[in-house]
């Protein structure tokens, strides 16, 4: 079963609201980063080849990349799982990436069909491709598609998030930072906002770089 999406400002409010009656501590971080970005954006084969893309390279050079990419023409599934590594390489893929590239584009995803399924079988069909991992599976489901309910507990940034706000002796690891956000259900990729939000504020506060 599908649970709740996502579609506008309105939906965030809702779960922040509900996340500050029900844990103090998202209430004052609320108070302190203000509205929380909506965070939507299209989906499909583009969103997850700009991930692989993205993968250990800086934000320049995934531009870059992408920019070749499209000069080359390489914009869609079909065009990407005609051609071969060798013309992918050629317009900046690493040889990985290039396998990665091609494993997406013939993978057959059906992208809208992806809408209609449960979160962790959207979660499952997405990290069966090589180079796809659950963080990318997951920041896709809660971005393109809008999920309230996923939560990547294996973003560094909220586990840093969640140690700032909740005082915790340490960074929570993958598996610590999924069992606290239980009591965080419905709302959980909200809850993603507001933690991210508030390690940028608490990062801007401590003067951290980076």
């Amino acid at each position: 079963m599908v649970g709740r999406i996502i579609e506008g400002p309105q939906d965030v409010a809702e779960g922040a609201a509900w996340l500050a009656a029900r844990e103090p501590r998202f209430a004052a971080a609320l108070a302190e980063v203000g509205p929380l970005p909506l965070r939507r954006h299209a989906g499909g084969f583009a969103a997850l080849m700009d991930a692989i893309i993205g993968q250990q390279v800086s934000v320049a050079s995934a531009a870059a990349i992408r920019a070749r990419m499209a000069a080359a023409g390489f914009l869609d599934a079909a065009t990407v799982a005609a051609t071969d590594e060798v013309a992918l390489r050629a317009a900046g893929l690493s040889r990985q990436k290039a396998r990665y590239a091609l494993a997406l584009a013939q993978a057959g995803i059906d992208y809208d069909a992806l809408a209609q399924m449960p979160d962790e079988t959207v979660i499952a069909t997405l990290v069966a491709v090589p180079g796809i991992g659950r963080w990318t599976a997951e920041i896709y489901a809660k971005f393109a598609l809008g999920r309230a309910d996923v939560f990547a507990a294996g973003d560094l940034a909220l586990q840093e998030g969640a140690r700032l706000l909740f005082d915790l002796p340490e960074r929570p690891g993958e598996r610590a930072l999924r069992a606290l956000a239980e009591d965080w259900r419905p709302w959980r990729a909200v809850a993603a906002r507001v933690l991210w939000a508030y390690y940028r504020v608490a990062k801007g506060r401590e003067g951290v770089g980076g």
